[in-house]
């Protein structure tokens, strides 16, 4: 049973792949929206196998790991206290992380504290497994920390339940926008990024490399997933105004450094790629990558809610 619901879980968060991808809807001249079908059932489980496929760890910079899969990006930041991790993927990428930690020469046991960019299965499917292999504190969004302990099932999107399911688990510290997280002199602030889900969160910490400081920006995501409505959506009525004030926000954050949790968003397979090739420069040493994904998602976001708000009001 958990088998078939894991299954099902990975088709859904591998149809959000091709809708993060733009290939969702199409539009009427006059501007009224077409949903375009999900891809099959087949496209959808080759997209799938690849997005979880191993990719070869390596360090970003400073003391930022990246110990994800090829399309689902997992973070590790070690300091001599133990370590932190960002985002566990599906709970069947997180043996391939355990070996990426290893690989690095770290040990997962000493991951001490599990965060992320929001509760939705392709991130946090994993987290209740790494928690039992490490004991590792779970700190949480208030929102998402709900959205975490039903295991994916409160979640505002048509998806259905079995759709969206995954493993529950609770958090240990609820955080609040501007809360800092610490361990071994390593500091990341929280800043509340909702609308993707009601908790999603983008984390920055600094760090230092050949004596120059870098802002190190992990972005929680503001994708508008397919069926959610932005205009009189009964179950989150003011989504339009958290995107909007997401936007606001993510764009007075200073970036030197984009990661992201989806590998495409910034471009991990080119630079990572670059990176083993020279390394000087440092291909993630790139704010003109963070400045242009924004803006490019806020025009769109904001041409979705017009047309929106054109049709149904609002």
């Amino acid at each position: 049973m958990r088998k078939a619901r894991f299954y099902s879980s990975a088709i859904l968060a591998a149809a959000l792949t091709f809708r993060s991808a733009g290939l969702a809807q199409d539009h009427e001249a006059g501007g009224n929206v077409i949903p375009k079908p999900l891809p099959s059932d087949d496209a959808i489980r080759k997209s799938w196998e690849a997005w979880n496929a191993p990719f070869k760890p390596f360090r970003i910079i400073g003391n930022v790991y990246y110990v994800g899969v090829t399309g689902v990006s997992s973070f590790l930041i070690a300091t001599p206290d133990g370590h932190i991790l960002i985002d566990t993927g599906f709970e069947m990428a997180v043996p391939r992380i355990k070996e990426s930690v290893t690989k690095l020469g770290f040990r997962v046991e000493d991951i001490k504290i599990l965060l992320s960019s929001h509760a939705h299965l392709d991130h946090v499917g994993g987290h209740a497994l790494m928690k039992r292999l490490t004991g590792a504190k779970i700190m949480m969004s208030e929102a998402d920390a709900a959205l975490l302990a039903s295991g994916g099932t409160t979640d505002f999107t048509p998806y259905s339940t079995n759709m969206v399911a995954y493993a529950p688990a609770r958090a240990d510290r609820l955080l609040q926008n501007g809360d800092k997280v610490s361990l071994g002199g390593t500091s990341l602030i929280c800043h509340l990024t909702p609308g993707h889900t009601k908790g999603c969160t983008t984390w920055t910490m600094d760090v230092t490399e050949s004596n120059k400081v870098y802002h190190v920006l992990f972005f929680g995501s503001t994708t508008v997933l397919d069926g959610v409505a932005l205009v009189n959506n009964p179950k989150y009525s003011n989504i339009a105004e958290d995107f909007l004030g997401t936007y606001q926000k993510l764009k007075t954050l200073p970036c030197d450094v984009f990661l992201a949790p989806h590998a495409g968003f910034f471009g991990l397979a080119e630079k990572a790629a670059r990176l083993e090739r020279d390394g000087k420069p440092n291909p993630f040493v790139d704010s003109a990558a963070y400045s242009n994904f924004i803006s490019h998602a806020e025009r769109e976001f904001r041409e979705r809610l017009q047309r929106e708000q054109e049709q149904f009001g609002g």
